[in-house]
């Protein structure tokens, strides 16, 4: 069984239709980003995993139903939200001392020694802490409950390049070890790039791309063409072209890398490069379509 499993998962608002037939199946041991425009259905989906809302179709997380067996599935769970605040009269020691009370998996000798390598003291309040340290402080509480599925939204929001930078060196240094699992969303798609083991694209409610990351590196490819190969290279069906200085930049879905380099510079495209091309609709027809229907037995 799948570690996470969806089938046809849906939620609506009113008339608002969030989550359109999602079909999902993430495996034991990965790194997903979930990524799409605002209003894509990401942080609903994410609440579904969660157990806090309702849904209709099928979920599955850790083998439970999020919605009627929550209390079991938050044993196995943690989670960081862009809106996720700590109370500000609270010191650091203190909720320190409240998640060890709370929860029966939290190691404080390991929060406590991610916390060293961090400025921030054990006597400070909340309200005298940066918006990064207190990203700090709440990944230091999480990555000492010993997880199996953390859940981050927008984790970083806010926080400077730096701030953002340390914080995903942790999550890979310190907390992923290849037996858990991670969710991710974020608009910062260029800096988890090189974490993620597979990437999802969602767009009104459904899923629109899924690909692990070796299948996307070798899949989708860039070539930057001069206005004498122009032609050739729009010959060969792009799904998506804008202009660079002096050249042409087309992106390509399953074009052979040989036949693109007789015309041009060829690199392979970023998420945000693909995600552009996909979510953006300039791209149509059959090329489009491959890009849109692609692994659809799941994300593994």
């Amino acid at each position: 069984m799948a570690f996470l499993e969806a089938h046809g998962l849906r939620k609506r608002y009113g008339a608002t239709v969030a989550l359109d037939g999602i079909d999902l199946s993430v495996e034991e041991g990965r790194i997903l980003g979930l990524i799409g425009p605002n209003g894509a259905g990401k942080t609903t989906a994410l609440n579904a995993i969660l157990g806090l809302i309702p849904f209709e179709g099928e979920l599955r997380v850790l083998g439970l139903n999020p919605w009627t067996q929550r209390d079991a599935l938050m044993r196995e769970v943690c989670f960081i939200a862009d809106v996720a605040i700590l109370p500000r009269w609270m010191r650091v020691s203190q909720a320190l001392d409240y998640v060890a009370g709370v929860h029966p998996r939290f190691d404080r000798a390991k929060a406590e020694g991610f916390l060293a390598r961090t400025a921030i003291k054990r006597t400070s309040r909340v309200r005298e802490l940066s918006k990064g340290m207190v990203a700090q402080l709440h990944l230091a509480l999480v990555m000492a409950i010993d997880a199996r599925l953390l859940v981050l939204d927008e984790p970083t929001l806010g926080l400077d390049l730096l701030y953002r930078k340390q914080f995903y060196d942790s999550l890979l240094n310190d907390y992923f070890d290849g037996s858990r699992t991670i969710v991710v969303t974020t608009h910062q798609v260029e800096e988890i790039q090189n974490i993620l083991t597979d990437v999802v694209f969602v767009n009104g409610g459904r899923i629109v791309l899924r690909n692990s990351m070796e299948e996307f590196e070798t899949r989708y490819v860039e070539a930057l063409v001069g206005p004498e190969h122009l032609a050739a290279a729009r010959a060969l069906k792009p799904i998506y072209e804008r202009e660079g200085l002096g050249r042409s930049v087309l992106l390509f879905d399953g074009v052979d890398r040989r036949q693109l380099a007789a015309l041009g510079e060829v690199r392979t495209p970023g998420i945000a490069d693909v995600f552009i091309a996909v979510i953006s609709g300039a791209a149509t027809g059959p090329a489009y379509s491959r890009a849109t229907n692609t692994n659809q037995g799941g994300t593994r």
